[in-house]
Parts: C-alpha cells; structure tokens; sequence
C-alpha cells in the first residue's frame, strides 16, 4: 500500500500549483498584464493621496476580485477552446459571458475608485 501525503505536503503542493498558475497567467495574458498595471498605480495613488484603512481594504478587495475574475474568465477561454477548437456559437456565448463577468467587476471597480479619489482631487 503506497503512503498518503500529509495534509501539509498537500496543501504546499496546491499552494506551489496556484503560485505557477498566477505567474503563468501574469506572463502570459496581456490582459491580467493590464490588470497588474493598473493595481500598481492605484496602490502608488493611494499612498500618495493616504487613503484610509477601510479605502485599502476596499481598493484591494476590487483589485483581488478584478484579477481573480480575469483568471477564471481566461480558464473558461482556455477551456472553451479545448473542448471545442472551431469556432461555436454557443462556445462564443460562453466565452462572452465569462468576458461580460470580469466587465462588470472592471465597472464597479473603476466607480470605487472614483468614490476614493475624486475627492482627493476637488
């Protein structure tokens, strides 16, 4: 009978997983590229302008969740392509609700930060 990995052992392995897969997608996605970009400047907005607590909390939550999203809807492109090579209507439909997803997250994340930093301006 082969041995079972620990829980720990486990759970390093999924972390490694998840850490390779983040890289893969910041090297290799131009749009989680310009998602990287855009958390940077926003991070150097908010110490310029020092937000507050809650503002941080709130500003990397929509960065967390823009970028998270972007993943999981580039997942569902790759995906989508695997499973059906050729162009699909109903595989376009997939991917564009996926794409309609990560739109609306951008949409609610750029109202945030114009909540955040108009002010700061006026």
């Amino acid at each position: 009978m082969e041995k079972k990995e620990s829980f720990i052992v486990n759970r390093l392995k999924s972390v490694g997983y998840a850490f390779k897969g983040m890289l893969m997608l910041i090297r290799t996605e131009s749009s989680i590229q310009i998602q990287v970009f855009i958390a940077i400047a926003v991070t150097i907005a908010g110490f310029y302008f020092d937000i507050s607590r809650t503002e941080w909390m709130i500003q990397i939550t929509m960065i967390g969740l823009v970028m998270s999203i972007e993943g999981v809807n580039t997942a569902i492109e790759y995906l989508a392509d695997f499973v059906h090579p050729e162009h699909h209507k109903k595989i376009g439909l997939i991917k564009d609700i996926a794409a309609g997803a990560v739109f609306i997250a951008s949409i609610i994340a750029v109202i945030i930060a114009g909540i955040i930093y108009i002010p700061k301006f006026l």
